[in-house]
């Protein structure tokens, strides 16, 4: 085992690593985070299906051999800890350990083991940090969170940044297949009944969004992506009509998954907990007449470390920031990418370009993210990119918006046309009017890069303006050396895509 680590350069260090030990109803995991940050990075992820709450509902205890599973995953947890140098650890537990007669000799041994306390989350904290999980996994998400897990299902209202009150049922996949006796129609009425009470609270047409956490959700989006033959297996921010995800959830709600075309690609450990999940899922979108499925890969972990944030750090765009990570760790210049930031910001204003509050925090990213495939042969700069952003980890991202991202740089690398573009990233576009704001930021992005090389100190010296369809671009004195054919033609490439003309000046 390695005693002193040489410090990576492709790492941030300092405040990490982070580890969060999470002891679920179905699962055990650890979570190991690079440190705290806007969107933190996983260094090490691992979880083990100890089935902790099987059979409590008939016996009120945890069975022991679930138990001895997850305190062998604990023990392991704490050696990988330590060799991975984890500074800071968070141990929580949820509705099994909360709910077992023989819970607190449980917790009692895993924090002998670990040598600190185990936090166990009550149903309002864990809807309380599920849906501080999408507000850090999101950008200004509305609508209702709900965390299904092995015990309990959370479901709780967020808007303007913040979670309302939080409600538990004991509707989490282990308890509903044992309390149903592995039935879908009596799980059906066990569902309708656990819900019947809850007031779904007042949304506004376009805020009916169901906000999707936990393992078993995760596999049924997973098999409907395989179903549809999704382009990208990128789970979160995952998208489905609310109407369709219903009858999708009535079809797989079936006593057994494995006859289910495209079963396969779920483990057979979660293959028996998704026709639950299913059923649960089905009746929350009917319950709270919700628009739209999203699928989200963060939730109580997350929402737990974005909650010792601070207040700065929490305002800031989650994707800008994860966009600002990659540009410090891979691209030739941060100074040069901050640059484009503001270069862009002027030209937009000056040429009137209409965008969303999105697409402007999108067009920041994309600059951010304009060179980080630099090392790469030239002919391949472009698809390593548009490789490295279309599969990112990011969260606060739409699965458009990702195509957006991946576009507008690969525009930048291999040029306009879009023989070269990844069928993938084609199919993900939410029709023409996105696709075509990244070519408009790639021809602006090649411009760019001829004139400053990707370094700093260049484009602040530079201006652009219009005037009766005519896009000026002006060099002082001192730049003139640096005017050419080929960085007239990209002008003139952008500025045909705004019908109008474009010409080079050095100004006295």
């Amino acid at each position: 085992m390695v005693d002193i680590f040489t410090p990576a350069r492709g790492r941030f260090n300092g405040t990490g690593p982070i580890a969060v030990i999470d002891i679920g109803s179905n699962s055990v995991r650890l979570v190991v985070y690079e440190r705290h940050a806007r969107t933190p990075t996983i260094l090490f992820n691992e979880k083990l299906l100890a089935g902790l709450g099987r059979g409590i509902a008939a016996t009120g205890h945890m069975a022991e051999g679930s138990v001895q599973s997850a305190i062998a995953a604990v023990t392991r947890f704490r050696a990988m800890s330590r060799h991975l140098g984890v500074k800071e650890t968070h141990v929580i537990a949820t509705a099994a350990a909360r709910d077992a007669a023989n819970g607190p000799a449980f917790v009692a041994e895993v924090e002998r083991i670990l040598q600190q306390p185990v936090r166990i989350l009550d149903g309002n904290e864990e809807a309380y940090y599920s849906a501080l999980g999408i507000i850090a996994g999101f950008w200004k998400p509305r609508g209702i969170v709900g965390d299904l897990g092995g015990g309990s299902l959370e479901l709780v209202p967020v808007k303007d940044g913040a979670p309302g009150p939080g409600h538990t049922f004991p509707l989490g996949g282990l308890r509903l297949q044992e309390a149903s006796e592995g039935k879908i129609s009596r799980a059906q009425a066990i569902a309708d009944e656990s819900l019947e009470a809850y007031e779904w609270p007042e949304m506004a047409k376009g805020e009916r969004t169901f906000y999707a956490v936990g393992g078993t959700w995760r596999s049924l989006a997973r098999l409907y992506m395989e179903r549809v033959e999704y382009p990208l297996h990128v789970m979160h921010n995952f998208e489905i009509p609310a109407e369709k995800a219903i009858a999708f959830c009535k079809e797989i709600s079936v006593k057994d998954l494995n006859d289910v075309e495209g079963s396969s690609v779920l483990s057979k450990q979660r293959r028996p907990l998704v026709p639950f999940g299913a059923v649960v899922l089905g009746r929350v979108l009917t319950a709270m007449k919700a628009e739209r499925l999203v699928i989200s890969a963060t939730g109580v972990r997350e929402g737990l470390l974005y909650e010792q944030l601070s207040p700065e750090m929490k305002e800031q765009d989650p994707v800008v920031e994860a966009a600002r990570e990659l540009a410090l760790l891979r691209s030739r210049s941060p100074e040069h990418a901050d640059e484009l930031v503001a270069w862009t910001d002027q030209i937009f204003k000056v040429l009137s370009i209409e965008e969303t509050e999105q697409e402007q925090h999108l067009r920041h990213a994309a600059c951010l993210l304009s060179d980080i495939g630099w090392r790469a042969h030239p002919d391949y700069r472009g698809e390593q990119s548009l490789n490295i952003i279309s599969n990112a980890a990011f969260v606060g991202l739409s699965h458009a918006g990702r195509a957006y991202l991946a576009a507008s740089v690969f525009y930048r690398h291999q040029g306009l046309g879009d023989g070269g573009l990844s069928s993938v990233i084609k199919k993900l576009f939410d029709g023409g009017h996105l696709r075509e704001q990244a070519k408009l930021l790639g021809a602006l992005l090649r411009i760019a890069s001829l004139l400053s090389a990707s370094m700093p100190g260049i484009l602040p010296l530079t201006s652009v303006s219009e005037n009766d369809g005519l896009i000026t671009l002006a060099l002082p004195k001192e730049l003139e050396e640096f005017d050419g054919e080929r960085l007239r033609k990209r002008l003139s490439q952008f500025a045909k895509m705004l019908d109008a003309k474009g010409e080079v000046v050095v100004s006295a």
